[in-house]
């Protein structure tokens, strides 16, 4: 009897392993974040990269780590805290595709000659930018403290806030809206305001957690009709 025991509290902790290993994971792809944007667009420190690609196997390993934990717990435990495994490793797949976008924008600064430039999009993108930031941060705090408002307010906004104005943008640059830009100018700002995009719509799956039930993720979510 003792022996299950010891097995059980074994698999709890893991459990808690991989959540905290998943908060973790979310941080360095918010780091990872802040340091890509700064060599797109800033400093075009190119040196860095190999720092962003080491930071980005880190949050694969943690992926990895976290499958491997909620798998072993699910075996010893069993069923009682499946829907949290399953959200958990739902989760752990967005917060890995964060990652890999923000090494694209990485990769997109090393392949482009200077910082990148938004000539008449620049103070819609600087706001994305900084908008994109501020989620990051919330979408941590939520998650850790299970804020149900917080997260609602993240998915409701993610459209009107990010969304809309990045597809404005790239439609702006494929519609010849202006002129000024060179092809790899036009090509990189188009692949940049896409990559923000997807970055925020992961963030908004990852929020969407904290609300819906593990079928919806990524979902609205969809309340109770009155009766």
């Amino acid at each position: 009897m003792w022996k299950e025991l010891i097995k059980i509290w074994k698999s709890q902790s893991l459990l808690d392993q991989a959540w905290n290993e998943s908060f973790d994971a979310l941080e360095i792809d918010r780091k990872m974040f802040l340091e890509a944007v700064r060599i797109l667009r800033e400093s075009d420190d190119r040196e860095l990269a190999a720092e962003i690609r080491e930071m980005d196997r880190q949050v694969n390993k943690y992926e990895r780590d976290v499958r491997r934990k909620v798998m072993t717990h699910c075996a010893v435990a069993g069923t009682a805290d499946l829907p949290s495994a399953l959200v958990l490793v739902s989760i752990i797949i967005d917060i890995e595709r964060i990652g890999d976008y923000c090494k694209n924008i990485v990769d997109l600064a090393r392949h482009h000659p200077d910082t990148l430039a938004a000539g008449p999009f620049e103070a819609e993108l600087r706001e994305i930018e900084a908008e994109l930031k501020e989620r990051f941060s919330r979408t941590i705090e939520v998650l850790r403290s299970h804020d149900v408002e917080g997260a609602r307010e993240l998915m409701a906004t993610y459209r009107s806030e990010v969304g809309e104005t990045c597809d404005r943008i790239v439609h702006g640059i494929v519609g010849g809206e202006n002129g000024e830009f060179s092809a790899a100018d036009a090509a990189a700002l188009a692949l940049y305001a896409r990559y923000l995009k997807r970055i925020t719509a992961h963030l908004k799956n990852v929020a969407s957690s904290v609300v819906n039930p593990f079928p919806r993720i990524g979902f609205k979510e969809k309340r109770p009709t009155g009766g």
